[in-house]
């Protein structure tokens, strides 16, 4: 892989919270500065489609980004999303053809000490590099089809149907 294109939606990753009673703001898109911090050996492209928690996306956003992805001329790309819903944007992104398309996230923004989130963005990495066209998620330390995947919010995680 040459180039990685990262879209970044928004969601748990890039949230800022302001006080203990769950005030927040989805922020900037963390992902660059957590490549950029661990030495990529590839170039990559953060392009900013939206900054929402996951449950507000539409259908109108998800064909917003599934656009905006067929419009890249890169053959790899990262999605960082909101958890919630991320199983239904891979879904809508899953038959785009020549493309493999990696979308991850974190259960604790990437500010937070202890986050999941470089871990997720690793695996991702590695995956989107490693598969065939197609949408994959990348959460938990495993890679999933989005067909045969569902995100169990009283686990906090993703388990197979």
């Amino acid at each position: 892989m040459d180039e990685l294109l990262v879209v970044s939606t928004g969601g748990t990753i890039d949230k800022i919270y302001f006080d203990d009673k769950s005030d927040y703001q989805v922020g900037e898109p963390q992902i660059g500065s957590i490549l950029r911090e661990l030495g990529v050996a590839f170039r990559f492209t953060v392009v900013p489609a939206l900054r929402k928690d996951s449950l507000h996306l539409s259908d109108e956003d998800r064909a917003l980004v599934r656009a905006l992805i067929a419009a890249q001329p890169q053959r790899h790309v990262l999605v960082t999303h909101g958890t919630d819903t991320m199983v239904e944007t891979a879904r809508v992104l899953a038959d785009l053809p020549g493309k493999t398309i990696v979308l991850t996230g974190a259960l604790n923004p990437a500010r937070f000490r202890g986050s999941d989130a470089e871990f997720n963005i690793g695996c991702a990495v590695g995956a989107v590099q490693a598969l065939p066209p197609g949408a994959y998620i990348a959460m938990n330390g495993r890679v999933w089809d989005p067909a045969k995947v569902r995100k169990n919010a009283a686990a906090n995680r993703f388990e197979a149907l």
